[in-house]
């Protein structure tokens, strides 16, 4: 809402001002999860699995769209991200189809994201070389 009423100049910082944003969102939420996996004895995989649960709780009270907007990729790329995709999804598919939506929508809306953790993993593992331990 807020680009289709700037032109010119405004428009360019505007533009610049998203890169300054996701870096500081997106580096505040890792930041946190290293501080939190240093100075606790909270396992990695557990912060990781309460981060999509932050990330799909904040979506449903209403308030991660706003950071996403503000952020773009800042906030869509850590696991809270995540958490915001499969929120969506549910969401838009219990619009469209109804409780059903509510089984399928997440991994539908995430679908494309875990079709390319997949194939990158797949493509990883196919392509290094193994070393012995």
């Amino acid at each position: 809402e807020i680009t289709t009423r700037l032109v010119g100049s405004e428009m360019c910082i505007r533009d610049s001002l998203i890169y300054l944003y996701a870096f500081l969102i997106g580096g505040a939420l890792c930041a946190a999860a290293q501080i939190i996996i240093d100075l606790t004895a909270v396992t990695p995989a557990r912060v990781l699995v309460g981060y999509v649960c932050v990330g799909v709780l904040l979506t449903g009270l209403g308030l991660y769209d706003p950071l996403v907007r503000l952020a773009g990729c800042g906030a869509t790329t850590p696991l809270t991200g995540f958490g915001y995709c499969l929120a969506e999804g549910v969401r838009r598919a219990v619009d469209e189809r109804g409780l059903i939506g509510a089984f399928t929508g997440g991994l539908s809306g995430c679908a494309g994201g875990i079709a390319a953790a997949l194939l990158s993993g797949l493509a990883a593992g196919t392509f290094a070389k193994e070393r012995e331990k």
